[in-house]
């Protein structure tokens, strides 16, 4: 029986040889410098156990040569990742880093903590606030600073601060313009298979160790545990706009559409003496390249803003800054090294999008610009533009879907076959399944990796109870995983190569309660809309009144129409209803998540119904159940 995962190849072992990288060496006291103390034991436990535990990476030594199964420059990258605890920034502020994905930043304000960006999931945010309050000294969280619209810098909210403060006033939530229609879109809409898509990415079902999950380039590892949501109660809508929170003056830049679709840096001036300040680059500047879209899925990117605000984030407060921090990673200190960071960090992702669009231009399709496209040594020999997170080939690709789309100009790519059927008549052209097995344990012999996992991939897809057809692609993506600098590359080939061998995890009902509680009234039925079986409403039409009471868009009056298969909502009593529903707003956060329906809703109280209630059953007795856990590595 063979032992899983396999050991590397001679190819691998080669190409994974250690070698000097030639990177700054200050790396490593960046990561470290202001430790003031660590998590006690480095568990935190979570909604489903725990949620995080550092000694998981404990083979990850300090200084010690990477495995002939982990890339050498990825391996000093978890390194540097492995360095965690509560670490002093600047005076009045503090960095937690190591025990999430993600950085929680805490500032000292007149009354008490200012919390920039609370981590993913609850346990992390409490457990790294509690860490801060036994050595810094206990202070209520008065105000929290969504610095974006991504999951790992707000999830962990109720960790810090509850509803109730929030409502009451206790406590500031301040984020970014349409950060919570950009959270809904990128974690609701498309949720259930972007949750699937990132377990690819992030490969939290792989296990930790030379042979497996080793980093996330960005940060360790993802938490397990679910985030959570208080919607914000402040929106900052213009570069240059000033807050003082709890004492602390903060000077805000929009950045939308850079990392994130909502996002923002800020400066906090008269930090010092000197006049110099602190400078928050949320995630728009990392040690790492960052995904133009990351394999996950999400909206693409845009390369060409994203350098021009790293540009103006420099021009306005670089001159200055005495230190910069971020989401991510580590801090930078002193106006030189804040400035050659950002420079090169500005030059990066606008090389990535020239460079992309001066080739498609000469009529280079994407996947010959990712072959052509190469980082010069300008940067190659700084960790912060190395591609541990993102990737040059896919960012190149995404560069070029923005403009150009998916499509490369070819007809004969334009309405493909779909992949089970591609694959049977590839199979079928190869002259069956053991001719190319044959050929393609050829190439695996020779090292040709990406070859085999490409042709092997129709086999397993044309037949996937094809034992060897799976063990081989299986052994192709391993390989490929063990060669990678990218961290999330290799977390998806990993995971690909581990569901090849031991099928994917079971299926389960995804329908939870997330992020709705904090979802408007319209968000909830765009929801509800996009899991209406257009095949079980054929030839239905119906138009009810929904009365929530209070206002929009928490409350308020509404109108649902079904129309054509397809549901719509709009504030307001508009037309002649069939029916009228008056309820309020938990209810229909009840059917979003699959807890109740409208006949309990009914029965219990919660609801009454004036007219014909076929008119409900057409509109919300068809939506779908979104199951997680399809399978994406075979049919």
């Amino acid at each position: 029986m063979a032992t899983f995962p396999k050991a590397a190849t001679e190819h691998t072992r080669r190409a994974n040889a250690p070698r000097d990288l030639e990177m700054d060496p200050a790396d490593f006291e960046r990561a470290s410098r202001g430790l003031i103390a660590q998590h006690a034991t480095g568990v935190i436990e979570g909604a489903w156990g725990p949620a995080w535990d550092v000694s998981k990476y404990a083979f990850i030594e300090a200084g010690a040569p990477n495995p002939d199964t982990v890339d050498p420059s990825l391996w000093r990258q978890a390194q540097l990742n492995n360095i965690h605890g509560l670490f002093e920034v600047a005076p009045g502020c503090w960095q937690a880093r190591g025990y999430d994905i993600s950085n929680i930043t805490f500032i000292a304000g007149d009354t008490g903590w200012i919390v920039v960006d609370p981590l993913t999931v609850e346990g992390c945010a409490r457990d790294c606030l509690a860490l801060a309050n036994e050595h810094l000294g206990a202070r209520p969280v008065v105000a929290v600073l969504y610095t974006h619209s991504h999951a790992d810098h707000f999830g962990g909210v109720l960790g810090v601060t509850t509803q109730d403060d929030v409502d009451a006033g206790r406590c500031r939530i301040i984020a970014p313009e349409h950060f919570l229609r950009e959270t809904v879109a990128e974690n609701v809409i498309a949720g259930f298979a972007m949750n699937r898509r990132g377990l690819y990415q992030f490969g939290p079902l792989v296990p930790p160790g030379p042979r497996g999950h080793v980093d996330c380039g960005l940060g360790k590892a993802i938490p397990l545990s679910p985030p959570g949501l208080i919607a914000p109660t402040e929106e900052i809508t213009h570069t240059g706009q000033e807050l003082v929170v709890d004492g602390v003056r903060i000077i805000f830049q929009l950045t939308p559409e850079t990392e994130a679709p909502a996002e923002m840096n800020f400066f906090f001036p008269d930090r010092d003496a000197s006049g110099h300040g602190w400078l928050c680059m949320a995630e728009n500047c990392s040690h790492n390249m960052h995904n133009l879209v990351p394999i996950r899925g999400a909206q693409v990117r845009n390369s060409l803003n994203w350098s021009k605000y790293i540009d103006e984030a420099l021009r306005l407060f670089g001159d200055r800054t005495s230190v910069m921090f971020a989401s991510h990673h580590w801090p930078r200190w002193g106006g030189d090294d804040v400035a050659g960071f950002l420079r090169l960090q500005r030059d990066m992702y606008r090389y990535i999008h020239d460079q992309t669009m001066r080739h498609a231009n000469h009529g280079l399709t994407p996947l010959e610009i990712a072959e052509v496209v190469e980082l010069p040594d300008e940067y190659r020999t700084e960790a912060h533009t190395t591609g541990y997170y993102g990737h040059l080939a896919h960012n190149v690709k995404a560069v070029y879907q923005r403009y150009l789309s998916w499509y490369d100009g070819n007809p004969a790519n334009l309405w493909k076959l779909p992949p089970v059927e591609v694959g049977q008549r590839y199979v079928e052209l190869a002259g069956g399944p053991d001719a190319l097995l044959a050929h393609a344990r050829e190439c695996f012999e020779r090292g040709d990796y990406r070859w085999v996992a490409e042709v092997v991939n129709h086999l397993v897809f044309a037949d996937p109870a094809n034992v060897d057809a799976r063990e081989l692609q299986a052994d192709a993506l391993e390989q490929l995983g063990y060669q990678s600098e990218s961290a999330t590359f290799r977390n998806a080939y990993l995971t690909g190569a581990q569901e090849l061998r031991h099928g994917h995890p079971p299926r389960n009902d995804a329908m939870k309660r997330g992020f709705l509680a904090a979802m408007t009234v319209d968000q909830l039925f765009d929801a509800m809309a996009v899991r209406v079986r257009s095949e079980d409403v054929g030839g239905t039409a119906a138009l009810a009144h929904v009365r929530l009471g209070g206002d929009a868009p928490w409350g308020g009056d509404w109108t649902v129409i079904l129309s054509n298969r397809a549901m719509t909502a709009v504030a307001g009593l508009h037309e002649t209803a069939e029916v009228t529903l008056t309820t309020d707003r938990s209810v229909l956060v009840d059917l979003s998540s699959n807890s109740t329906t409208i006949a309990e809703a009914v029965a219990a109280g919660r609801a009454t119904i004036a007219g014909a209630p076929e008119a409900l059953d057409a509109l919300f007795g068809h939506l779908d159940t979104f199951q997680s856990m399809f399978p994406v590595i075979e049919p």
